[in-house]
């Protein structure tokens, strides 16, 4: 279908609850989404691109026909919308990586049974636990099942492999009992293997009963070292019991959601609370998604992660409110027959809870993501937005700085991959000026920036991928002008402030405004870029002043140049020390006649 046709069939649709589908040329399903009023929504889809968000815009252009589901109700549209989300995983739609189904923990079935994580159970003479939440905190269940009772985490089989080798590290750390040394404790590990089989089961306490007994029986014996390991393991299987019983979904109180945006990837995270104990953490790295805001993310997330599921939590706090909260938690609550609360505090405990969820979900982000990363993302999101065909490596900003005719300067600072580069930094005095005029003195500065350039000035060598203008539209028309007259194809924006000096928004030659606050790296790197830039002309035009006002009356006084007045600056600090020094004094800083000539200036003026 031609744009024109979607664009009619859009308006044609009723104002009635439902679910769109979208499709490409391919048939193939690229994103669904839900409605009030399938009308409204889907003709914001067809309008003009210029308020659409960059995501919108690529998914539009990949659009051939759409199908819509009307349904009788919100509510029911957000369930079929899951649903159809789950079965066609649009590459539109915001997705967790871990949904490939609920996990099991399989037992092989061998002389010396090992625990692994398997997407199903299958027919295979092994003994499969589960399913259970999501495959992270499955495999950390098996994790804490090997160090609490001491199991094998190695590759070497068993009887296979007893006595080829030396014992590995973990054993001599403690957190394996070493079966590959011999023969004669196939019977232990037949016990931990038993005892590791009744946790999965829920039989905690026949095991801590069991250990306990233990433990005691080899402290009568005076067997303390036994004693004491025997207590490291109990402590081990309670905290190992908390967690099985969370990440199975049975008995956890309240989950606590969190969420990170990061400039290259993104961090949902969970913490399930038992009994009001953090009992486990469940965690998905994702792409971060394209000027989407936190509430659409979110209730996307939120879907994603618990619709499905057989057993939920009695509370989700979350951080923020979601835009279909209500259908979601009645959603929620049929699925598993009684009320989820989705709780969104403001303050208290529970919002202390919230932020450390998202400071959980910044550090997964922060380990996993290398610096390059996230300055070649932000690099490139910032590209995307000033519509630039590669992100802009180097950019110079440039600002002015005058009071009255004279000391009329301009700052060059300039930044290589998303980092300052002081090095490259510039400063230039106008000259020739009448006065102050911005217009004009940013028009010199550009024109003597790019004849160096040209000339092959090696202070001006590198070429800028972008110029940012401290500035509104006539800053940035000025430069454009300089550029198009010295031959230079480069993008120029201006940097526009808000009421409170912070920058807004990044400005067009044509006067088309960009926002920047969507993604915060963005709006916190030009932020950065601009208040440098004013800092670094601010500086040089103090220090000119400075100069001046300390050398103003010295430079009157016959022998007086620039080596003497600075050894004069240097010994006196100021002009006021130096018109109270004596002759002999005087004379300890610069030669006896200037000495002479500057003692009898002052005594006479």
């Amino acid at each position: 279908m031609t744009f024109d046709e979607l664009k009619e069939k859009a308006h044609s649709l009723p104002l009635k609850p439902g679910v769109y589908i979208m499709q490409d040329a391919k048939n193939t399903v690229i994103y669904v989404g839900k409605a009030k009023a399938l009308k409204n929504r889907v003709s914001q889809y067809f309008q003009d691109s210029a308020s659409h968000t960059e995501k919108t815009r690529a998914m539009v252009s990949q659009i051939d026909h759409f199908d819509v589901i009307i349904a009788d109700s919100e509510f029911e549209a957000l369930v079929l919308e899951c649903s159809l989300i789950k079965r066609h995983q649009p590459r539109y739609n915001i997705l967790l990586k871990d949904d490939k189904g609920y996990p099991y923990i399989r037992l092989s079935h061998e002389a010396y049974p090992r625990f692994s994580l398997a997407s199903k159970a299958a027919e295979d003479g092994a003994r499969y636990f589960g399913p259970y939440a999501s495959r992270h905190a499955t495999q950390a269940i098996i994790d804490a099942l090997r160090t609490a009772l001491r199991l094998p985490s190695c590759r070497k089989k068993f009887p296979r492999d007893i006595g080829k080798e030396r014992p590995c590290l973990n054993f001599h750390i403690g957190k394996c009992d070493g079966y590959c040394r011999s023969e004669n404790l196939r019977e232990q590990h037949d016990q931990a293997i038993s005892q590791a089989v009744r946790l999965l089961e829920g039989r905690f306490q026949e095991v801590q009963d069991d250990l306990t007994a233990e433990m005691e029986r080899a402290a009568e014996e005076l067997r303390f070292e036994q004693a004491a390991q025997l207590r490291d393991r109990l402590r081990a299987i309670e905290l190992l019991g908390k967690r099985q019983k969370v990440v199975a979904g049975s008995l956890a109180d309240t989950d606590v959601a969190g969420f990170f945006r990061g400039t290259a990837r993104s961090c949902f995270v969970v913490l399930h609370y038992l009994e009001g104990d953090l009992a486990a953490k469940d965690f998905d790295l994702i792409e971060t998604p394209v000027e989407e805001d936190e509430e659409s993310i979110l209730s996307s997330l939120v879907r994603e992660y618990y619709v499905g599921r057989t057993r939920l939590p009695k509370q989700i706090l979350l951080p923020c409110e979601l835009p279909d909260q209500v259908p979601l938690t009645r959603l929620l609550s049929e699925q598993v027959g009684r009320r989820v609360e989705l709780v969104t505090p403001q303050r208290g405990a529970k919002m202390d809870l919230i932020r450390l969820a998202n400071q959980n979900a910044a550090e997964e982000v922060e380990r996993a993501t290398t610096r390059e990363e996230r300055q070649n993302k932000l690099l490139e999101a910032l590209g995307r937005m000033l519509g630039l065909e590669e992100p802009p490596r180097r950019m110079e900003s440039y600002d002015i700085s005058n009071q009255g005719a004279d000391d009329i300067v301009a700052s060059m600072v300039v930044y290589v991959d998303g980092r300052p580069r002081k090095s490259d930094y510039r400063r230039f005095k106008l000259k020739d000026m009448a006065g102050p005029d911005d217009y004009a003195s940013m028009e010199q500065v550009l024109t003597r920036r790019f004849r160096r350039y040209l000339d092959g000035d090696e202070k001006f060598a590198d070429r800028p991928d972008l110029l940012l203008i401290d500035g509104g539209e006539n800053h940035v028309k000025v430069a454009q002008r300089v550029l198009e007259t010295m031959g230079q194809d480069i993008p120029a924006f201006g940097m526009v402030k808000d009421d409170r000096h912070r920058t807004r928004a990044l400005v067009a030659p044509d006067g088309r405004e960009i926002g920047i606050q969507a993604i915060p790296a963005v709006f916190a790197l030009v932020g950065q870029i601009q208040e440098e830039t004013h800092r670094f002309a601010i500086e040089y035009h103090r220090q000119l002043q400075t100069g001046h006002v300390k050398a103003s009356r010295l430079d009157q006084i016959p022998g007086v140049g620039e080596v003497r007045r600075q050894q004069l600056l240097k010994r006196f600090k100021t002009i006021k020390a130096i018109r109270a020094a004596s002759l002999e004094e005087l004379e300890k800083a610069v030669p006896k006649s200037t000495a002479r000539a500057v003692f009898q200036y002052f005594r006479e003026n």
